[in-house]
């Protein structure tokens, strides 16, 4: 049990502290790739500038537009500093002609003027073979400026940047990151795994106390309740009185059996508690041996026949037959045998029908039915299925998910008689269901309930035919 608050504790920490990581870090990527933007655009319009105002600007003869732009003149000084730091310029005619350029290939991308900056994408064609042609993305990063005398467009200057320049850095800033925040989440785990022991530690050991009262005083409780029990029982079996005083004794007679059926009561509820604590513990398997299932349920029915009689309710025993192909006649044999302990096996069978019993109504039914499935599980060996199933008062929905927690109770009310609770033998103390879930999770196997109000209830055990070491 506290290993896995441990775990789950742990879990969240790491999970929250992993969210946080994530959260920094993709702001940091965020920061950075903006940053590596601005810096890029910034290092375009400063070129822009630059080109700008070496332009080579002449008069025309014999033309309509009064100034031109000498494109030998202006770019011949250009094309090799450019090429440097992986800038390449463009200079379009008003017209949006493209008249000189330091790409190797036109790249027809329609201009537009714009000083902040844009991403394009370029498809440039390599041909592989004499058939196949296939494109891969280039991607720039352009500014374009329009170049103008007063109201005289001159042309279009546009200056490129390759995107690897983001893309690289980026990319091995999205490496180290998650390098960085991947190392950090288990560094976070592994301090999360031990604060986590370190929070648990008096939990642990408030339990442990705990527990350790508990089994302490249930035992020591034993013997002063066997002492009280075995006194009424003398003094009741010695009680020789006279006619005369037969009458004035009734009532002592009769409160002497109600201490008893109370210290009964009060005994049973010390060995449910010492139980409990033993499994708590940890019990050991200690008294496991083969157990015949269908033999022991043979037995758990036979003994609560008589209560079912007396309350006129059918009990019926099923045990569903092996199949057909079976031919071995040592698995036939041991068809319904398991590894378990008989005492615990009998208490946890004897609860649950005599739950089923105490809450059908007279004229329904119990039905106890043993099957064993060799369906893998877990990738374990075949396991025998037990269903009780009743007609009784069935159990509302909202409770069962608490129905095996200690000392709960569906429905308080119906759990006592009307009366002297002190003369009512029905009350139970709520903590046989809770047993019973302690037996089946000590033998490794598993219990549900499924009930529908005023139908009835089943109650599906699966116990394993071998156990796991």
């Amino acid at each position: 049990m506290f290993q896995a608050t441990r775990r789950r504790l742990a879990i969240w920490y790491t999970a929250v502290t992993a969210v946080l990581l994530l959260l920094f870090a993709s702001g940091v990527y965020l920061y950075v790739r903006n940053t590596l933007i601005e810096r890029i655009d910034d290092t375009l319009n400063h070129v822009v500038e630059i080109v700008e105002r070496s332009l080579v600007i002449e008069r025309a003869n014999n033309e309509p537009e009064p100034f031109r732009i000498n494109v030998e003149a202006s770019f011949r000084n250009n094309a090799e500093t450019v090429e440097d730091d992986h800038i390449d310029l463009e200079w379009f005619s008003p017209t949006g002609e493209l008249i000189w350029s330091t790409f190797s290939e036109p790249l027809n991308i329609p201009i537009h003027s714009d000083r902040t900056g844009e991403t394009v994408h370029i498809f440039k064609q390599d041909r592989w073979d004499n058939e196949d042609t296939s494109q891969s993305p280039l991607l720039l990063r352009q500014v374009t400026q329009r170049v103008e005398i007063g109201r005289q467009v001159l042309g279009y200057l546009r200056v490129s940047h390759p995107w690897f320049e983001v893309t690289k850095p980026s990319r091995q800033l999205i490496f180290d990151l998650a390098l960085g925040t991947g190392l950090m989440v288990l560094s976070v785990a592994a301090s999360g795994w031990f604060l986590s022991g370190k929070a648990m530690e008096p939990v642990g050991e408030s339990y442990q106390r705990l527990k350790q009262f508990t089994a302490d005083a249930s035992h020591e409780l034993r013997s002063p309740i066997t002492l009280i029990q075995t006194n009424v029982q003398v003094a009741l079996a010695d009680l020789e009185l006279t006619p005369a005083e037969a009458t004035v004794s009734k009532n002592y007679r009769q409160q002497l059996k109600v201490v008893e059926r109370l210290t009964q009561r009060l005994g049973k509820l010390v060995n449910d508690l010492l139980f409990l604590a033993r499994q708590d513990s940890g019990m050991s398997k200690d008294g496991f041996a083969d157990c015949p299932l269908d033999a022991l349920l043979m037995e758990v029915v036979e003994e609560q026949q008589l209560l079912a009689t007396e309350k006129i309710i059918t009990l019926n025993l099923h045990l569903v037959d092996p199949p057909a192909l079976e031919t071995s006649p040592e698995l036939l044999e041991n068809w319904f045998t398991l590894w378990g302990n008989w005492d615990q096996l009998v208490r946890l069978f004897t609860n649950l029908i005599g739950n089923a019993l105490q809450y059908t109504p007279a004229g329904g039914e119990v039905n106890v039915e043993l099957a064993r499935l060799d369906r893998i599980r877990y990738n374990s060996a075949a396991y025998l299925q037990i269903r009780v199933s009743d007609t009784g008062v069935g159990i509302p929905s909202e409770a069962l998910p608490r129905l095996f927690d200690r000392f709960y109770r569906v429905d308080p009310a119906r759990t006592h008689k009307k009366g002297n609770p002190a003369t009512d033998t029905a009350t139970g103390s709520g903590l046989g269901l809770a047993i019973a879930q302690a037996i089946v999770e000590h033998h490794q196997g598993q219990i549900q309930v499924e009930s529908i109000l005023g139908k009835g209830t089943t109650f599906i055990i699966s116990l394993p035919v071998t156990l796991e070491s």
